[in-house]
C-alpha cells in the first residue's frame, strides 16, 4: 500500500533543526514525510528555542506535525531515521548526550499504543519535559486526544 493511501493509523512526529538552512530542512523533511512515511493532516507553527540538553550558539526550529499512516512504529522509525540520513543526520543522540543535528525526527505518539524496546519508546519518553515539543504538539492535538493517547488502552 502507498504511504498516502487511506490508512488505519495517527502519528505525531515532532521536528527540530539547528543547523544550515533550517527552515528548507524542515521542508524537505515534510515532503520526505508525506511521500514516505504517510500523509501529513496537520502541521504546528514553527518556534524557535534554545538547545535542551546541551550547550550551542545555534537555535532550534522545532515543529509537530499529524499524519496518518499505514506503517507500523517500527517501520515508521525505519523510515524517520533514513529521512534523517538523507537530510544530512550522521548519528542519533544516544544515553541523552545530545549535539547540533541538521533534522531531527522524533515518533511522539501512535495511535494508543505504547512501545517500550530499546531504540522506541512511544509515547515518547521525554516530551512532556521539553515545551519545544509540548508547545507545538498542543497546537495539533486537543488536550482530550493527547491525553487518551498517553494512556495504556487498559485505562481508557
Amino acid at each position: 500500500m502507498h504511504p498516502n493511501a487511506t490508512s488505519a493509523h495517527t502519528a505525531y512526529l515532532g521536528l527540530g533543526t539547528n543547523m544550515g538552512r533550517r527552515e528548507e530542512l524542515l521542508r524537505q523533511a515534510l515532503i520526505h514525510i508525506n511521500v514516505r512515511a504517510g500523509k501529513v493532516t496537520a502541521c504546528s507553527d514553527t518556534i524557535e528555542t534554545e538547545p535542551w540538553g546541551f550547550s550551542s550558539s545555534n537555535r532550534f526550529l522545532n515543529m509537530a506535525v499529524k499524519i496518518e499512516t499505514p506503517l507500523s512504529p517500527r517501520q515508521l522509525l525505519n523510515v524517520t531515521q533514513d529521512i534523517e540520513r538523507r537530510l544530512g543526520r550522521k548519528s542519533k543522540s544516544t544515553g541523552q548526550h545530545y549535539a547540533d543535528r541538521p533534522i531531527d525526527i522524533d515518533i511522539l505518539l501512535y495511535d494508543r499504543l505504547h512501545v517500550n524496546e530499546p531504540d522506541l519508546t512511544i509515547p515518547h519518553p521525554l516530551m512532556h519535559l521539553r515545551e519545544f515539543v509540548m508547545v507545538p504538539l498542543r497546537q495539533i492535538i486537543s488536550a482530550e486526544e493527547l491525553h487518551a493517547m498517553q494512556l495504556p488502552d487498559s485505562e481508557i
